[in-house]
């Protein structure tokens, strides 16, 4: 850890320590830094025995994305999504797709207010912002302060998140945030977190669900990202879904996505959707209502299916809505059940489909 000037914004999300250091307080590896370092994810340090955010207001990304994207689909379906991050994050995954800002140990990026970074979503047409490609709770403030100037102009707020998190961290994210993608890896076997992502454990992400769940009105999506031969313990998927239907809900959707090689593990095979498709079936065995395959364009598992009757009531490709089989309270033409969606399909995006009879 290397010692930095002094810029950015106090952070928030901290305490002083007995012995002189600093805890930090976003993340669950809670790391204790001394005066003039900075923690693990690169970008939160202390100076002058305060914590500060290095990064807030510095976005080293920004892109327009569909909200199907991330993956969400049970909440503003065919939204557009503003997308943001900063460089930085709290685990070294070792086949992240985003490595070059994710591992990049510097403090770079434009200079953004939250206020232009408002401004921007709205200059794009954007429904949403999601704080995404890094993971957002290491810059939680900046993105606090984002969000709470996106609801005073009607725009919506979105993790995409290794829930890696505290209750700290839930704390303010309640006050802003809408909604919440949060993606296991290899199901969040104890092996595979510990040798491929550089985390002691996956408690953490448990635990911080639970919060989410019983103390906030956050919508939570659940992406479970399957690696091959080392990250696809059927045993460990079902123990994933059983948490997902026991503390979440039948309701929650869950996503399997398909691993392709990248950064540290390019010697892997891209996931076999047999693989995937087990998954599935496990989760459908669990009690789960909306199971999703991401990363096969064309799989029939892209879409959403009616639980009550079977009817497709939302029929994609990748992350395009191809048809739209609900009525306006999101209820399915078929048999009336309605179907666990916030929010309306995006008028702007209507006029693109052929709509289902």
């Amino acid at each position: 850890m290397a010692s930095v000037e002094i810029f950015g914004k106090e952070a928030e999300l901290y305490s002083n320590l007995p012995n002189g250091r600093i805890r930090c307080t976003a993340c669950a590896r809670k790391c204790e830094i001394p005066e003039g370092r900075i923690g693990l994810c690169g970008i939160r340090g202390v100076n002058n025995n305060k914590l500060w955010l290095y990064v807030y207001g510095k976005v080293i990304a920004g892109h327009i994305d569909p909200i199907e994207k991330k993956p969400v689909v049970h909440y503003m379906p065919g939204s557009s999504i503003y997308s943001i991050a900063t460089t930085g994050c709290n685990w070294l995954c070792k086949y992240c797709q985003n490595y070059d800002i994710s591992q990049r140990r510097k403090i770079e990026g434009s200079e953004m207010t939250p206020s232009e970074v408002v401004e921007k979503a709205q200059f794009y047409g954007a429904q949403g912002i999601a704080y995404t490609y890094n993971e957002p709770s290491i810059f939680m403030e900046f993105a606090k302060d984002c969000g709470i100037e996106a609801h005073k102009k009607g725009i919506f707020n979105i993790f995409v998140s290794n829930g890696y998190d505290t209750p700290e961290s839930v704390n303010m994210m309640s006050k802003f945030l809408d909604c919440i993608t949060v993606d296991f890896k290899g199901s969040g076997n104890q092996e595979f977190v510990r040798r491929y992502i550089g985390i002691p454990s996956s408690d953490p992400i448990f635990s911080t669900l639970k919060e989410i769940k019983s103390k906030t009105k956050i919508h939570v999506e659940i992406t479970d990202l399957i690696v091959p031969q080392v990250g696809d313990n059927l045993d460990s998927a079902r123990q994933l879904c059983r948490f997902v239907y026991d503390e979440l809900g039948p309701d929650t959707p869950i996503h399997f996505l398909r691993f392709h090689p990248d950064y540290k593990m390019m010697e892997f095979d891209s996931t076999p959707v047999l693989t995937l498709e087990k998954h599935c079936e496990i989760a459908k065995q669990i009690g789960l209502k909306y199971i999703y395959i991401g990363n096969v364009p064309g799989h029939k598992l892209e879409n959403t299916y009616c639980p009550e009757c079977g009817h497709l009531v939302i029929q994609r490709y990748g992350f395009n809505i191809e048809g739209w089989n609900l009525d306006e309270r999101n209820c399915c033409k078929q048999c009336g059940y309605c179907i666990p969606i916030v929010g309306s399909l995006q008028k702007k995006t209507k006029r693109r489909f052929q709509f289902m009879e």
